[in-house]
């Protein structure tokens, strides 16, 4: 009798299945608890002080840096608190695993609905690769699933 594949290759099928809904949940869980920080103290009073002034300024212009000074403590706080910021790691970006890239895309996705223009992933992407030191391999795959997202 010759092998059938067909019982190992349902098990792997299963087995991956598996995996992704593992990654699923991971996902989901981050998405129930992404910026709980800001509605904590320090950083409430400090997002209370300087109001919605965010949504606006451009993303990364000199206001914009000006808001990042004033916000300094509380940011300092964030970011420490939120592994999906380069800054959370001394590393930045190379500290990061799938789960913090995938949060981070979607906060950046998010923020930049939230500037004048607003919706504007690729100005997103392009500001933040030089400002993280994205590499050209990373940033061509956030540019390959913003599209396959469906959001250009």
């Amino acid at each position: 009798m010759s092998y059938d594949s067909t019982i190992d290759t349902t098990l792997h099928i299963n087995r991956v299945r598996f995996l992704l809904d593992q990654c699923a949940i991971t996902l989901l869980e981050r998405g129930a608890r992404h910026d709980a920080s800001k509605l904590e103290e320090p950083e409430k009073a400090f997002f209370d002080t300087v109001g919605n002034r965010l949504a606006t300024i451009t993303y990364a212009g000199e206001e914009y840096k000006h808001s990042l000074a004033d916000l300094k403590t509380a940011l300092d706080h964030h970011y420490a608190q939120n592994a999906h910021h380069p800054e959370h790691y001394s590393n930045g970006i190379d500290g990061m695993s799938l789960f913090d890239l995938t949060e981070m895309l979607m906060d950046w996705k998010a923020a930049s609905e939230r500037h004048p223009g607003g919706t504007d992933i690729l100005r997103s992407i392009e500001i933040s690769s030089d400002r993280f030191s994205v590499n050209e391999q990373l940033k061509k795959i956030l540019l390959n699933t913003v599209k396959e997202i469906g959001w250009i």
